[in-house]
């Protein structure tokens, strides 16, 4: 059986960690939804906050952190997440995109970036399990993100958890908004975004074409300026579409005022 696919919020810069009251529903989303899961061999992130010309892995075999937030409190640059990489991961997921097609890059230098190691503090705080990161493009496409993600499928039949850390709604302005015309803009997304990756009775055409075409969707731009919070939904819906192309709603809560979901297949 493939291991589960999820796409999860990962909240503004350090704060899920450090007890603020805007991110409680999805804190605990996040500490209770590992618990649901079997144990991962290993874990690959698809992080917002990371964009290369071509597909880059982290191979490092201890990746340090990057603390890419800034004018957050002191302790916000002490948190620590020493997971272990996985070279030998690394190499296999640079072996699967280039077999689809599409050359990649591996990067021993790089760290995890906060996209990681934020949310994978509730979700797995022993750290013992070790991680990589997968860049996403800049060339910010929907369509080569999906191929992206299918590229990388097999790695679900070796027990590796595939996340996609992101956010459903990302106009960071707008959070501090709380008009009936911002709050509505960003149900209509929501729902357009559950409805296109939850009804099952859309086609797998049918839902990968309304992906591609995100932008069509109800206040798309309104919620998404730039698209980088969106896409890594993208990479997991391609991870899981050829098995489970059908996302459950694993979260729908308020998040610094602002309707949020995560999705799991």
């Amino acid at each position: 059986m493939a291991f589960p696919v999820l796409y999860i919020p990962h909240g503004g810069g350090p704060l899920p960690v450090l007890g603020d009251a805007r991110h409680k529903n999805m804190t605990a989303f996040l500490r209770d939804v590992a618990k649901e899961l079997p144990e991962p061999s290993a874990i690959l992130v698809v992080s917002a906050h990371w964009e290369e010309s071509q597909p880059t892995i982290t191979s490092a075999r201890q990746p340090e952190l990057i603390y890419d937030y800034y004018n957050f409190p002191p302790e916000s640059y002490e948190l620590k997440y020493p997971a272990p990489g996985n070279p030998s991961l690394a190499r296999e997921t640079h072996r699967l995109i280039e077999a689809s097609g599409v050359k990649a890059k591996l990067d021993d230098a790089r760290g995890f970036d906060h996209g990681l190691f934020i949310p994978l503090l509730l979700m797995y705080p022993q750290a013992k399990i070790p991680c990589l990161q997968l860049s996403l493009l800049r060339s910010l496409d929907p369509a080569q993100h999906i191929a992206l993600g299918k590229a990388i499928a097999a790695l679900r039949d070796q027990n590796v958890l595939i996340v996609g850390s992101g956010m459903s709604f990302h106009n960071l302005r707008e959070f501090f908004v709380t008009s009936e015309k911002s709050n509505e803009a960003c149900n209509q997304f929501d729902s357009w975004l559950r409805e296109t990756c939850g009804e099952s009775k859309l086609s797998v055409a049918d839902r990968e074409k309304r992906l591609i075409e995100w932008e069509k969707a109800p206040a798309a731009r309104f919620c998404h300026p730039r698209e980088e919070h969106l896409l890594p939904l993208h990479v997991c819906y391609g991870a899981a579409s050829a098995k489970t192309p059908v996302a459950r709603v694993a979260f729908n809560g308020d998040v610094m005022g602002k309707t949020v979901t995560a999705l799991a297949w």
